[in-house]
């Protein structure tokens, strides 16, 4: 029961459970017809939804470790050519995703202008000028850079240190700069206007939910799942590893429910609180995945999340490039022009199922779509890498 592909079959499920949990929320029929669960926390507070971003997260970390071992955590120049092309390149498909989602919106948008076909190819390639600069991807890339450096650079018996030394001074920021205000106050929007410009943030009340500052803590955050890693990874009986994971898992989502009435557990500021919560229900999520699979053997469940879980960028990349290809190709129904997802929402589900029942089925549909591309991978044994 020691063997390194018993435990990264634990991690591959719930990478895949993650990931396919991402598209879930990230794509349902309508967004006013969502069931709470399935809805992020509009500021502070907690819900299942909340928790798909950070436990990737968190699994990068473990990801990190076992990446980086084969160079035995030394310097290189392979090693560090690998991680800043794995950030810039990272970096560089979340910006491609945002471009083309603003590509194809302001396309449609000029349909109805009287422009020439160039003129409106034109407009909408350049839309640089306020394209979204930071996202989901992004945030993975910079955290995962900036872990990956560390943990090449720093001694490792140092890095827990570290990790409390950035959270306390993220916890500092917060607390001398109104970082819990939801405005434009705050020193989260004030920093990410000042370098970012404001026509390059998400437009939330003046706060980047991925943005700059809050970065500091999700480095702290894939450092937490990158000392999980090397649990993950020492040659100890696996009842050990469980025993490790459920009491690392128990005693930081209990800190970081207790530190929650000092420090809200916010998801768009990323607050240390939050850092904590995810990380404990993370480990000891994995815990029982390892006990589920590892020690009881109960592996024939877990293939669908494992064809999401072995190339978990390209899945997620495939949803959101399918998403802005449902909402843009538009055509004519009953003398009504509607887009593809309005048609499989509107005209084929909701009539059926009602409103929310049809929102949540559109959603699970399309997380089938998306896995049956993976599955096809999946198959194959093709393992996309960057």
């Amino acid at each position: 029961m020691k063997t390194n592909n018993q435990r990264l079959l634990a991690l591959d499920v719930l990478r895949g459970i993650t990931i396919s949990g991402m598209i879930l929320v990230n794509d349902p029929g309508s967004g006013r017809s969502v069931y709470t669960p399935l809805e992020h926390a509009s500021w502070s507070g907690l819900t299942p939804t909340d928790l798909v971003f950070p436990f990737f997260m968190f699994i990068m970390g473990i990801s990190t470790y076992i990446s980086l071992r084969k160079y035995r955590f030394e310097y290189s120049r392979s090693a560090v050519w690998k991680i800043v092309r794995r950030t810039l390149v990272i970096f560089a498909i979340g910006l491609g995703l945002a471009w083309f989602s603003m590509f194809c919106g302001r396309w449609n948008s000029l349909a109805s202008e009287n422009v020439s076909f160039l003129s409106r190819l034109g407009q909408s390639v350049w839309t640089f000028d306020h394209i979204r600069i930071l996202g989901v991807l992004q945030r993975l890339a910079l955290s995962y850079g900036f872990a990956a450096i560390i943990a090449l650079f720093l001694k490792h018996k140092y890095i827990p240190y570290l990790i409390i030394s950035l959270l306390v001074a993220y916890t500092l920021i917060l607390l001398f700069g109104n970082g819990y205000e939801y405005n434009e106050t705050s020193i989260l929007s004030i920093v990410d206007r000042a370098v970012l410009g404001i026509q390059h943030m998400y437009k939330d009340n003046g706060i980047e939910p991925e943005g700059l500052l809050s970065t500091i803590p999700s480095i702290a955050h894939v450092l937490i799942g990158f000392s999980v890693g090397k649990w993950l990874m020492d040659e100890i009986d696996i009842r050990e590893k469980l025993l490790r994971l459920f009491l690392l898992g128990t005693v930081i989502t209990f800190l970081g429910f207790l530190l929650n009435y000092g420090l809200p557990i916010n998801k768009k500021v990323w607050s240390p609180t939050f850092v904590l919560v995810t990380c404990g229900l993370a480990s000891s999520f994995l815990a029982l995945l390892i006990w589920i699979i590892d020690v009881k053997g109960y592996k024939k469940w877990s293939r669908f999340f494992e064809a999401f879980g072995i190339n978990p960028l390209f899945m997620y990349v495939v949803a959101a490039i399918l998403n802005t290809l449902l909402n843009s190709i538009h055509f004519t129904y009953n003398g009504e022009t509607i887009n593809l997802h309005g048609f499989a929402y509107k005209i084929l589900l909701q009539p059926v199922l009602g409103d929310y029942p049809a929102s949540v089925a559109f959603a699970i549909l399309f997380v089938c779509l998306v896995w049956v591309c993976g599955y096809t991978l999946y198959k194959k044994k093709i393992y996309i890498k960057i």
